[in-house]
């Protein structure tokens, strides 16, 4: 067949790739700026197949073997493609989230309209431009600069100062870049409403608790004792309101915290202490021992550290049968040093351990209850270590035990007894 009917069949052909393309993506996405990125993908086809459709128009009429009518159908096909695919482009310049396509070294080559909004960008002029230096000293910029390999977080909108973006660089094509930034702002404004109110609640709660709980104490079962159970269940359950109380409230500090005042933790009198209140709260029932082989302490908040660190050996307590073992570690990494509590307790399935740190996520809730937990531990845990550079691992199996993780990075560690890195 003549080479200028295989580029009008190359030219729908192209089209439906793409179509099939960004139909997959979207579905298995289920994003609307992933919707965008396969719109985008599509819209900067219409580039290369109007330049063919072009050459195709030129080349056809003197071809001796296409007849006039053949040459008629094809003109009014790749019409009403080009009008499909503008208005798909058009589609995707008005999505509600901002579209960057960017080549390989960061010039901008397309933008959409919620990126003159939100990212503060102007056509023509901004097309070509290298978008760090664009987006000037913002930490928008020093993302792109240092490679943009991890998503960012809730960052303030260049072109918006008082709006709120999510942004992720994602490989497009051949050697280029696809910028998308979703708008925030409501979902950072819900999130302080709820901290506000979380704490404001908290310490409305924290008097009247405490009022009630005295009360009871001041009652002796012996003076009623056909009341003595009662007695008792009111003052279990009224002490473990006034811990969520108290553990809302530190949760609530760690959330509006950006950083912790560095201070020399010693470990070894910490870990005497996680250990010495793991015995009381256990009363013989578990085996509890230490193993201590970093030689270095930390640097950060003891009070914080401590409130995480004896959390986590708290919950091996919970969730430990009778006559199991929990072992406290501090050992070194190639990374820094690790601070681990193992156990032999019930263990946790594999769905439910990403959102073990979540507050008041529960894998059982009776076990919960009996246990006397809070729900809030291990939320206390994830904050904590964020504010230094930490991070949290989990390891568990059911019916094999638990070991939870804090690693420590070498800029937190301290060599025992003397002011230098360890």
């Amino acid at each position: 067949m003549p080479e200028p009917f295989d580029r009008s069949w190359k030219l729908p052909a192209a089209l439906a790739a793409g179509l099939v393309l960004g139909g997959l993506i979207g579905a298995w996405a289920g994003d609307r700026a992933v919707l965008g990125v396969a719109l985008v993908a599509i819209a900067e086809t219409v580039l290369l197949l109007t330049r063919i459709r072009h050459e195709t128009r030129h080349i056809m009429p003197p071809h001796p073997t296409i007849s006039p009518l053949q040459h008629d159908r094809f003109m009014t096909r790749s019409r009403r493609i080009a009008s499909s695919l503008r208005d798909l482009r058009s589609a995707a310049g008005s999505l509600p989230d901002a579209v960057v396509l960017l080549d390989n070294e960061q010039h901008v080559r397309w933008f959409n309209h919620a990126a003159e909004d939100l990212l503060g960008l102007r056509r023509p002029q901004d097309r070509g431009i290298h978008l760090h230096e664009r987006l000037g000293t913002t930490e928008l910029a020093g993302w792109l600069q240092d490679g943009a390999h991890e998503p960012l977080n809730d960052v303030v909108a260049p072109g918006h100062p008082n709006r709120h973006i999510n942004v992720t660089l994602l490989p497009f094509g051949r050697r280029q870049r696809l910028l998308l930034a979703r708008d925030i702002s409501h979902l950072t404004r819900l999130e302080q409403i709820r901290r506000d109110f979380v704490a404001n609640v908290s310490h409305e709660l924290r008097t009247p608790l405490t009022v009630i709980h005295g009360y009871l104490e001041l009652i002796d079962p012996e003076d009623v004792p056909e009341l003595a159970p009662v007695l008792g269940e009111m003052r279990a359950q009224s002490k473990r309101m006034g811990q969520i109380v108290e553990d809302l409230l530190t949760l609530s500090r760690l959330e509006t915290q950006d950083h912790v005042t560095d201070e020399r933790v010693p470990m070894s009198p910490l870990l005497a202490t996680v250990r010495k209140e793991a015995e009381a709260l256990s009363q013989g029932r578990h085996h509890i021992a230490v193993e201590n082989t970093a030689e270095a302490d930390l640097l950060g908040s003891s009070k914080d550290l401590h409130s995480a660190l004896s959390n986590l050996v708290s919950n091996a307590v919970r969730y430990t049968p009778t006559g199991g073992n929990i072992t406290i570690r501090w050992k070194r990494t190639p990374e820094g040093a690790t601070y681990s509590v193992s156990d032999t307790g019930f263990g946790i399935p594999a769905a439910h351990l990403a959102r073990l740190t979540e507050r008041f996520y529960r894998v059982s809730s009776s076990r919960s209850r009996d246990s006397g937990g809070t729900g809030l531990g291990l939320s206390i845990v994830k904050h904590v270590l964020n504010l230094h550079q930490a991070r949290l691992e989990i390891q568990s199996e059911p019916g094999q035990g638990s070991t939870f993780s804090c690693c420590f990075g070498h800029e937190r560690l301290l060599k025992p007894g003397g002011p230098d890195e360890a």
